[in-house]
């Protein structure tokens, strides 16, 4: 075809130069011609020529023309001829190359058409559906394979690789063959036909063609290719069994003939607390303790000998006469993250190594414990259950009784334990007269004990000779056997017909009670309710009965009461709130009546409204609470008028000490003893009431709760030295000493001074008056933890029980003892003035034993208004 297409193109080139020529020799001759007309128009002489002949310019022009002509002839053929030698041997190479094309096809088809191998060819990248008109023109099967191998002969059958391959060869190949078709991705490897024959398949492409060859194999090919099948199965199931192995929860491993760990699964890694199995290897972590592993070690050279007592038996591997596989299995304990863990331990070790498996048995272990206290809980259960419960297996033998069974039947714990037979168990009671007599016993026996062969429970009654009544249920199980209960119900009826006589006597009560009670259930409508309640809420009894809804008894009391107490009635009865709470108040009706109500819940959404008439004692209540107003108006009055009379009598006392302490001076003139006596009563008793009047400022300034303290540092020893000296005077009038004594710890504080003073002036005076003369008054002053503790001790006459509750009390004075009665305020005072330092006071006495008061200041004081007031 090739050669035949050159010929033409040579042949074309040829004629189209050959027209090229004649139309330069046209073109030649019509210019001759031209040149002759020209000659013919003008009149040129004739050209003499050698031998007197002349020749006229016509016979020069037709001479140049036929001149013209035979050159021009004689070059296009010269050219022509060349052109043609030229063609015929490009021609002769031509027949050549398609002669040697077509050997070469004819040797290309004999090899493809061979019995052991064939081609596919697919043209284009694209692969095309199968089986369609496109597939079919893009895809080219050449050459043929054996019968034997179960490869199709029909193209069609042949493409369609799922019919006579096996499904792992059919998914490799066409997975193969895309990637050919669409990346260009050359393969080269076996498949396996139905029948088992294997065919080496080679995939390459060539140009846009791609192309697939089966050969069939035999011989050492085919055995070979069948050994690298079976590899390739043991390799894929290997996988498979490490992918399986992996997902185990129990470890695995496996050993070299050297003893070292060469694989291990997942489990494995987690267990001995390794990333990955490269760490496990590397590292060579073991999961079993060194001794585990000597022990293994240890049973398996003992197993060779055949003396070992944990070894299996040596299986002999199949196909090998010298290799067996011993198997080695124990339980052994390990500890995994820190647990101790018991692991059941499987190892088979032969001449390539060992592997071992290990089940950790910790968790069963734990569910049979559990399951054993499961067991025995029941039992104990049981045993603590009044009703009597007896478990008889399928054989009818007594396999479990707990001591409510024992109790009832009144039987030796030695004869049950004998595990005696259902029916001889019925006869040794009906002969102990403790069944209830039957006019036909084995019939009666005989219905009892078809429980065995029954499939639901059965319900009996028992009425026995001493009175008592029986339920009996016996349940038959599902793999034999019957479990009986016997439940007493003589206690119950009792309890229900006392039950009944107790709701009888409690619907009387409720009858005569003054109380109106009302019981709604959950569907608002009334449950119980006495005639108190219609008499209250005057409702007609028609109405006021079982089944009414509260709606209709809210009607009825519309008249009487604010809708806002039966709203919150009906809201609390029929509301579906997630909390149910009760409520309390009062209701006053328009007729004056003033009802206290309550609203509780009760069990099972029902709820109980109570009323009781208080009119009479909320009147009484609101009187007292008048009289208690004006009481306290009373109280603020005076406390104004004392206040008031204290500013007002401060002023002429301060006048009176002012021209008292002049007259006592020299400059007016000198005073006879009886007019200085009389100077000094008025000076002291001037200071006397100055000092009453202050204190009940301070005490008005604290309960109105303005004091504040001028919080500084409170030397101890300056405040017991300025208090010591105020009541010098007092002590050495009456012969009285003053010990005091201060830890060398205590120094100071955070107080206000002034306030300090005066509580240790006060207590120092209320000492002062109550010691006897000629005795001792001790000031001890302590720290204990953040406080400063001051202790003034008298050896007075102490103070009885009802002086000690008032003692703190303003203006309740007692003499018990004392030399001058004062004005109630000294302990007042202290009291007040310590607690606005956030201290407390504590009075310690008993008759003829003396009087300690305890003052406790804080180290660093506080402003404490309320504990003050």
């Amino acid at each position: 075809m090739s050669g035949v297409s050159a010929s033409g193109n040579k042949g074309s080139f040829i004629s189209r130069h050959f027209r090229k020529a004649l139309a330069a020799a046209a073109s030649f001759s019509s210019v001759l011609f031209s040149g002759h007309a020209l000659a013919q128009n003008y009149d040129i002489g004739r050209i003499p020529l050698p031998g007197g002949s002349t020749v006229g310019p016509n016979e020069v022009v037709q001479f140049a023309i036929v001149v013209g002509v035979t050159g021009a002839a004689l070059l296009s053929v010269s050219w022509i001829i060349r052109s043609r030698n030229r063609v015929n041997r490009e021609n002769t190479a031509l027949r050549a190359r398609v002669a040697d094309l077509s050997h070469m096809v004819t040797r290309s088809e004999t090899l493809l058409n061979l019995k052991d191998q064939r081609i596919v060819v697919w043209a284009g990248a694209e692969p095309a559906k199968r089986g369609t008109a496109q597939q079919n023109k893009q895809t080219e099967v050449l050459g043929q394979l054996p019968v034997a191998s179960g490869a199709p002969q029909d193209t069609a059958a042949f493409l369609s690789f799922g019919r006579w391959l096996r499904t792992d060869s059919v998914v490799a190949l066409e997975r193969a063959i895309l990637s050919l078709r669409e990346h260009g991705r050359s393969f080269d490897f076996l498949v396996e036909t139905n029948n088992g024959t294997m065919l080496e398949v080679q995939g390459q492409t060539t140009g846009a063609y791609a192309i697939t060859r089966f050969i069939n194999v035999d011989g050492v090919q085919a055995r070979a290719a069948q050994l690298q099948m079976q590899n390739n199965e043991l390799f894929d199931t290997l996988t498979m069994l490490y992918a399986l192995l992996n997902r185990l929860d129990q470890t695995v491993w496996t050993r070299g003939t050297d003893g070292r760990l060469n694989w291990a699964n997942n489990a494995y890694v987690q267990a001995v607390g390794a990333t990955d199995l490269d760490q496990v290897l590397q590292e060579g972590r073991e999961l079993l303790g060194e001794q585990a592993r000597q022990k293994i070690e240890r049973e398996r050279v003992l197993s060779a000998d055949g003396t070992s007592q944990n070894q299996q038996p040596a299986v002999p591997l199949t196909g090998q006469q010298n290799a067996s596989i011993a198997t080695f299995r124990d339980r052994l304990a390990t500890v995994i993250d820190g647990d101790r863990h018991v692991l059941d331990v499987t190892e088979v070790a032969c001449s390539a190594g060992s592997a071992g498996f290990a089940a950790n048995m910790s968790d069963l272990e734990q569910v049979r414990a559990e399951l054993q206290r499961t067991l025995r809980s029941h039992a104990e259960t049981l045993d603590q259950l009044s009703t009597a419960v007896a478990i008889f297996d399928p054989e009818m033998k007594l396999q479990f009784f707990n001591q409510a069974f024992a109790k009832l039947w009144s039987l030796d714990i030695a004869y049950l334990e004998s595990r005696p037979s259902n029916a001889m168990l019925f006869d040794g009671l009906r002969s102990d007269g403790k069944l209830p007599e039957q006019p036909e016993w084995r019939r009666w026996k005989e219905s009892m004990l078809s429980a065995y062969r029954a499939v639901d429970p059965h319900e009996h009654w028992w009425h026995l000779p001493d009175s008592r009544t029986l339920r009996v249920v016996a349940n038959p199980h599902p793999q034999g056997g019957v479990t009986w209960f016997f439940e007493n119900m003589t206690e119950k009826f009792d309890l229900e017909s006392r039950y009944n006589t107790l709701m009888k006597v409690q619907g009387e009560t409720l009858d005569h009670l003054a109380e109106g009670v009302a019981v709604f259930g959950a569907d608002g409508r009334i449950r119980l309710s006495n005639p108190a309640f219609a008499e209250l809420w005057s409702i007609p009894p028609t109405i006021a009965v079982e089944g009414t809804h509260i709606s209709a008894i809210r009607k009825q009391c519309k008249e009487l009461a604010d809708d806002r107490y039966w709203d919150e009635f009906v809201s609390a009865v029929t509301g579906i709130a997630d909390k149910r709470e009760g409520t309390q108040g009062q209701a006053e009706l328009s007729t004056g009546t003033i009802l206290s109500y309550a609203v509780v819940p009760l069990p099972k959404g029902q709820m109980m409204l109570t009323f009781v008439d208080v009119s009479d004692t909320v009147h009484v209540e609101r009187a007292l609470k008048d009289k208690n107003e004006a009481l306290e108006l009373a109280d603020q009055i005076k406390n104004d008028f004392v206040q008031h009379v204290s500013y007002e009598l401060r002023s002429p006392l301060t006048n009176i000490i002012g021209f008292t302490e002049l007259l006592q001076t020299p400059g007016f003139g000198e005073l006879n003893n009886r007019q200085r006596e009389y100077v000094e009563h008025i000076s002291t008793s001037s200071l006397t009431l100055l000092t009453i009047v202050n204190d009940i400022l301070d005490l008005a300034t604290v309960d109105a709760g303005i004091m504040e303290l001028d919080v500084s540092d409170v030397s101890v020893r300056d405040a017991v030295t300025a208090a010591s000296e105020r009541v010098a005077d007092r002590l050495r009038e009456h012969d009285i000493a003053l010990k005091v004594r201060i830890e060398d710890a205590v120094t100071s504080f955070r107080g206000d001074a002034n306030r300090v003073h005066q509580v240790l002036f006060n207590l120092l005076s209320n000492a002062a008056n109550y010691a006897p003369e000629g005795s001792e008054v001790s000031l001890d002053i302590r720290r204990r933890d953040e406080h400063i503790v001051f202790s003034v001790h008298d050896n007075g006459p102490g103070m009885p029980k009802e002086v000690l509750d008032t003692v703190f009390k303003r203006f309740q004075s007692h003499s018990n003892g004392g030399r001058r009665r004062g004005a109630g305020l000294g302990l007042s005072l202290v009291k007040s003035f310590v607690e606005l330092h956030g201290g407390t006071v504590d009075i310690r006495t008993a008759p003829s034993s003396g009087t300690t008061v305890l003052v406790r200041f804080p180290l660093d004081a506080r402003i404490y208004r309320t504990a003050a007031e």
